[in-house]
């Protein structure tokens, strides 16, 4: 965090210095961070479930949960199936799972139901409809009338099933496995655990170190159990911070980026039954109790700000016109489909794929299969110059003029150039005004956009075909602006905060949406941003207390901590007088305090639900995560990830070692390795790369590297391309300091310095040492300094929920000299490249 998002790490350091916060630093590299940490724990990379598992195990041995909190606001009382079966019963997988499709059948995780007209049923609820498993049937499953066990002694309460499941998970299999003493991780679980009660909370901040794995989002899903075993989410100073790469990484999740889902966390149609109507859509991505029952309102109330006075009742809203998912549409199967001649043309804005996307190389090959390409850039990055200046072109494996692919650069202002919004990791919305016109023919994204969008609308209107409709549906009417007929910002942010229809009156909020058509809303948890004309909430500036009320707008609603009514006691009343930020006025009979109540504000705290209500009114005054169809934060994941209701640790796609828990299962079942020519894997383990391999970026350089490369004072801060290894490895490899050595993978080889430093540590697993290798990724060879690409080493992969490759625990070997003067050990490791 220090590292990478200093700013933010400021707060962490007031914190510690003012206030005696312990601060924790897990980590394969002492950094920064690690350098003003209380406590530094070195870990095998890719070992991280079974770090967390182990404590997660040690909160419940020695009783260190916050019980009221874990009766009264998680599922860890519910009472699970007879039928199912964890991975501890089944070698490594759940019950459900289908090894020749390599997917599970989630049935047997669901709730246990109370019997009714003399039969016992399962259920479960929706989650977010963004949630990918699915369940066979095309309505979304109902959560109501779940047995369960308030003493938490069922042996199919949640609870007893994670003290099962997490048994094996001890200090000596942490010692053993992840590389550190047993001493140092009890130091470390005893610190962190006493973060926990009613008058103290601790917080845990991850990035891409834990994303960026196969089983990436099981890993955020321990950090999600540990804490809410110690009543450490919803209230303030706890839960877990995604730290965003970039200044608005949160916002283009929020109004998506990305292929399978619709702003505001709507899932994406599928093609087939599901999605054949808008009422079949809401069945399937709806729920009947909780929030999520609203969905109706938010889909409508998108369509409506799509296409206008063309989404009518009598046609769906015009739902048919939305895309269909198809196949895997992500980044990874983009470049697949890619370099098997299935595409014809790319945009690249603001990305840069040739350095940044995994398998570079592979994915720089797959550019020269397109027609064409569009980048819109600030200056000429590889991705746009891959046709003539690539490592493959100047090694003769490419030929520019074999090459097909057209190439347009074109010119985008920077930041400082246009009007408009980030959103940032507490989901904070800011306003930035432009502060000088761009240069030249520089233009904005939305300049970019708006204008292209009027050329293809244009175009549409001389097709009569069926397949131009939504096109030429699409409400386009922004006003613009100035020579260049920019358009204005402003608009954008009222159609996303919403109107109605009939007047055009800027909404209050999203509880204002309508499922008839009477609204409209660009992306339903932002709508209150900018709720009239003048008052632009994202554009405030005179922040009113400790938690910044009147600094920007935190969706949803401005709510600084979300699922805030578990900051009070199931009575309605403070934990502590230390730790209040919401609660119940009994005079007034509303929600009240520091912050806007993440809840509904007259709901009492005894409130209990008529029989069959649904939405919000269904769940009692006690259940603070109203998003989940149960009211309650899941300790078990009923509905929605596809590789199970708990953790598992399962190894790197490539491992030094075999899988300590689960011999038969090496990696997780579910992801995919994505196996071709060009995209192999070393086996686990592997004597020809017997190191592990992490990749890492820097505070001087930004991701791939556009925007620091080409800057003098940057690229004089970090000049060159380097790897991190310990004392103990270069001794091994009699490797200098400053050195050239060559890395090598399955996949590819670059050369670079060596830094030499204790930073990497040598950590003894399973009784043998093992060597970790630090490599940032900024360089290329564009730009004022140049490097080789540390991306070319990694694999395309997919984790099985989000598509998301692996970078942070991979194998390789460590040659000493440049590339070119290794080229037959290169070859000796990878023979299948000749």
């Amino acid at each position: 965090m220090a590292e990478n998002h200093p700013v933010g790490f400021q707060w962490v350091m007031e914190a510690k210095e003012q206030h005696g916060t312990k601060v924790i630093h897990v980590d394969p590299r002492f950094s920064r961070t690690s350098a003003v940490a209380n406590i530094w724990v070195p870990l095998r990379a890719g070992s991280d479930i079974l770090f967390l598992g182990a404590l997660i195990r040690y909160v419940l041995e020695h009783e260190l949960f916050f019980r009221e909190y874990v009766v009264h606001y998680t599922n860890a009382s519910v009472i699970i199936p007879e039928d199912f079966r964890d991975t501890e019963e089944l070698e490594g997988v759940f019950s459900g799972w289908n090894a020749e499709r390599k997917s599970y059948d989630p049935k047997s995780w669901l709730y246990e139901r109370v019997e009714r007209d003399g039969q016992a049923k399962q259920t479960a609820s929706g989650g977010a409809p963004g949630g990918h498993a699915q369940h066979g049937a095309n309505v979304s499953p109902d959560l109501n009338g779940y047995k369960q066990d308030l003493t938490l002694q069922h042996p199919r309460c949640v609870f007893q099933l994670l003290r099962k499941h997490f048994a094996r998970y001890t200090p000596e299999m942490v010692e053993q496995y992840c590389g550190l003493s047993k001493d140092a991780f009890l130091h470390a679980a005893r610190t962190f655990c006493a973060a926990s009660g009613p008058d103290k909370t601790g917080a845990i901040c991850y990035a891409l170190g834990w994303t960026q794995h196969s089983s990436g989002v099981q890993m955020i899903r321990c950090a999600a159990i540990l804490q809410l075993l110690l009543g450490n989410m919803g209230r303030p100073g706890g839960g877990i911070l995604a730290l965003r790469g970039h200044a608005s990484i949160q916002g283009s999740t929020d109004v998506p980026t990305l292929y399978d889902i619709l702003p505001g966390y709507l899932s994406m149609p599928k093609f087939g039954e599901e999605s054949k109507s808008l009422a079949d859509y809401i069945a399937k991505y709806g729920a009947r109790t909780g929030w999520w029952n609203n969905l109706d309102k938010y889909i409508v109330s998108l369509l409506k700000a799509y296409y206008g006075e063309a989404a009518q009742p009598e046609n769906d809203f015009g739902f048919h016109w939305l895309p269909r998912i198809t196949g895997d549409h992500s980044h990874q199967g983009y470049w697949l489909d890619m370099l098997d001649g299935k595409m014809d043309g790319l945009f690249v804005m603001g990305q840069n794929p040739a350095v940044a996307g995994p398998n570079s190389g592979m994915e720089r090959r797959g550019l020269g299969k397109l027609k064409w390409l569009v980048v819109r850039e600030m200056v000429e990055t590889e991705t746009a110059s891959f046709w003539y200046a690539s490592p493959e072109v100047k090694r003769s494996e490419l030929k520019t003029e074999e090459i097909p692919t057209e190439v347009f650069l074109l010119p985008a202002a920077g930041h400082a150039e246009k009007d408009g919004t980030f959103t940032n990791t507490q989901r904070l919305l800011q306003w930035r005004q432009k502060a000088v016109d761009p240069p030249g023919d520089c233009r904005s994204e939305n300049w970019f956009m708006y204008h292209l969008g009027v050329i293809l609308k244009e175009k549409a209107k001389r097709d009569p075909r069926p397949r131009n409709a939504g096109l030429l549906a699409l409400t386009w009417d922004y006003s613009t602006e100035g020579k260049h007929q920019e358009v204005v910002a402003e608009e954008i942010l009222q159609e996303i905060n919403g109107r109605t229809t009939g007047n055009g009156e800027l909404v209050q909020g999203f509880t204002s949406l309508k499922a008839d058509g009477s609204t409209a809303c660009g992306c339903w948890i932002y709508s209150g941003v900018f709720p009239k004309p003048g008052e632009n909430r994202a554009n405030e500036r005179a922040s009113r207390d400790f938690h910044g009320h009147g600094w920007g707008f935190a969706w949803p609603s401005d709510r600084r901590v979300l699922y805030n009514r578990a900051s009070a006691r199931p009575d309605g009343k403070p934990w502590s007088e230390r730790k209040k930020l919401v609660w119940w006025d009994a005079e007034n009979k509303k929600w009240t305090g520091n912050d806007v109540p993440d809840f509904v504000a007259t709901k009492p705290p005894d409130y209990q639900p008529p029989e069959n209500s649904a939405g919000d009114a269904a769940l009692a005054g006690d259940k603070p995560f109203i998003l989940h169809a149960d009211g309650l934060g899941w300790i078990w994941v009923p509905v929605g990830l596809n590789d199970g209701p708990l953790p598992a640790h399962y190894e790197p796609l490539e491992s030094p070692v075999r899988n300590p828990l689960y011999p038969k299962r090496q990696s997780n079942p579910v992801a995919d390795k994505k196996t071709r020519p060009g995209n192999e894997y070393a086996t686990s383990p592997d004597p020809k790369f017997p190191f592990v391999l992490t990749t890492y970026r820097l505070t001087e350089h930004h991701t791939a590297g556009g925007m620091s490369r080409t800057l003098p004072h940057l690229a004089e801060l970090q000049p060159e391309m380097f790897c991190e290894m310990s004392v103990e490895l270069a001794e091994q490899l009699s490797i200098t300091p400053g050195e050239w050595v060559t890395i090598v993978t399955a996949r590819g080889a670059i050369e670079t310095h060596a830094l030499v430093t204790p930073r990497m540590q040598m950590l003894a697993i399973d009784g043998k040492p093992v060597h970790q290798v630090g490599l940032p990724f900024h360089w290329g060879y564009s730009g004022l300094v140049k490097g080789d690409i540390g991306n070319d080493l990694v694999a395309i992969s997919e984790e099985p929920n989000v598509r998301i490759m692996e970078t942070k625990g991979l194998l390789c070997n460590v040659i000493r000299g440049k590339r070119e003067t290794n080229l037959q050990a290169i070859r000796d490791l990878r023979p299948e490249k000749g």
